[in-house]
């Protein structure tokens, strides 16, 4: 593979560059499945953190709701700076010879933030703290993520990329099995020790420091780093673009204002894409955000609950994934999107529907697991194929502002029917009408794009 490899080049790629760039994805495991989805939003969603003042004024569920409002409210701050950011960044490293720096730069200071997050101690004023970590980290790992995507086309070819996206998504899902698996011995089930956690035998709960968790993400931050650098070493930095014009941030925003003009102009299928993904991506990511909150908040699942959940969730979603990138080269990235849309909807109006049910929670929750992963996947491999060379970093970038320009909407409705009802289990109504617009903005999306110009 030259430095130029584009789609238009259907020259095999190596299996060695595919697979050392698909480790990225199970390394990213750490994050996306240990701190936000599972162990640290969960544990920052504990009693540990709820203010005793509000459990004596209003009761422990609405103390339970507000600290579940200071985590929501860290990630839409997030969000906001990351629409902002996302495609000036990405537009900056197209061209530039940098993308693979800017992936290393991203990815170490998510790994920075994930081992601050060992000095969250299990009380009510690090509550605060332990929220911007999680913030900071999404901040940063969506940067990551706008190179890491742009690489896509450096790494499959016309007929690969819906397998290879797949490939990639579906290997996260493994590594977070793994991990969670290896989390879950180490440090977080007690084996009937109380007080005691995994074979290290680690203090845990609120009186001893709760040192399972907070050691579980050193852990997944050494596991991210480990895994970031095959793709650095094995994936060729794509060369300088000649006579590339050198602008500054307003210059920056000139460009991508040009763009998005230019895109308005003359394929605005692509447009409509960005929107429809934007809505559905805002409520894939609260699915697993906020399904392990209200797995402990509303179903009572203790922390080796949810660590069971999740290696559950993540098998079922990698399972999904695996098929779903198959399928993609075969039925098409839209196909795929729109049917696994309408599966969540209607798995997540079954989850509010069930009550308090544990039983069948585990049926429901892992039934939204099933659907997330090829919808991550398709969405990657679509926009892919409609991007022309040189370009990925700006349309990737642009493709992590239209997600992050509506991210307040899962985690904003998500507060909002707390906030009415004072119960977190109808937080997932918002969920649900997240999934929903996006599927309904998805539906008129053309199967067959023309490329940007």
């Amino acid at each position: 593979m030259t430095a130029a490899q584009t789609l238009a080049d259907a020259t095999p790629i190596p299996r060695r560059r595919v697979v050392s760039w698909a480790l990225w994805d199970w390394g990213s495991a750490a994050f996306n499945a240990v701190v936000t989805s599972f162990v640290f939003s969960t544990y920052l969603a504990s009693g540990a953190f709820v203010d005793p003042e509000i459990v004596a004024a209003a009761g422990e569920t609405e103390a339970l709701a507000a600290s579940a409002t200071v985590i929501s409210t860290a990630l839409t701050i997030a969000g906001v700076l990351i629409a902002l950011l996302a495609p000036v960044l990405g537009q900056r490293s197209d061209g530039s010879g940098r993308r693979k720096l800017w992936l290393a730069v991203n990815t170490g200071l998510v790994v920075l933030a994930m081992l601050a997050m060992v000095f969250v101690a299990p009380a009510p004023g690090y509550l605060v703290f332990g929220a911007a970590l999680l913030a900071v980290g999404n901040l940063f790992f969506e940067f990551a993520s706008v190179n890491y995507n742009a690489m896509l086309v450096q790494v499959s070819t016309p007929k690969t990329i819906g397998k290879v996206s797949g490939f990639g998504w579906g290997l996260g899902y493994v590594g977070g099995i793994v991990l969670l698996l290896l989390l879950l011995v180490a440090f977080l089930q007690s084996f009937g020790v109380e007080g005691r956690g995994g074979l290290f035998g680690v203090a845990t709960g609120a009186d001893g420091g709760s040192w399972d968790v907070r050691l579980s993400i050193v852990v997944s931050a050494v596991w991210f780093a480990v895994f970031a650098v095959p793709v650095l070493l094995s994936v060729p930095e794509l060369p300088a673009a000649p006579g590339r014009p050198r602008v500054g941030i307003v210059g920056s925003y000139r460009l991508l204002g040009s763009t998005i003009a230019k895109l308005w102009r003359t394929n605005r299928q692509v447009l409509l894409f960005l929107l429809a993904s934007a809505v559905f991506r805002d409520g894939l990511a609260a699915v697993f955000t906020f399904g392990a909150i209200i797995a402990a908040q509303v179903f009572g699942f203790t922390p080796s609950m949810v660590i069971y959940f999740a290696v559950g969730a993540n098998l079922v979603a990698g399972i999904g994934t695996f098929v779903g990138g198959w399928l993609d080269d075969k039925v098409g990235a839209k196909t795929i999107i729109v049917g696994a849309l309408a599966g969540l909807v209607v798995a997540a109006f079954a989850v509010l529907a069930i009550g308090t049910a544990t039983n069948l929670f585990w049926v429901f929750g892992l039934a939204l697991a099933l659907f997330v992963g090829p919808i991550q996947s398709a969405s990657r491999s679509f926009l892919a194929r409609v991007t022309p060379p040189g370009r990925e970093g700006e349309i990737f970038g642009l493709y992590a502002t239209t997600g992050r320009a509506v991210s307040f909407l899962a985690p904003g409705l998500f507060t909002l029917f707390v906030g009415l009802t004072g119960d977190t289990r109808f937080g997932i109504i918002g969920i649900a009408l997240v999934l929903l617009a996006g599927l309904v903005l998805m539906l008129p999306v053309k199967t067959v794009q023309r490329a940007i110009d």
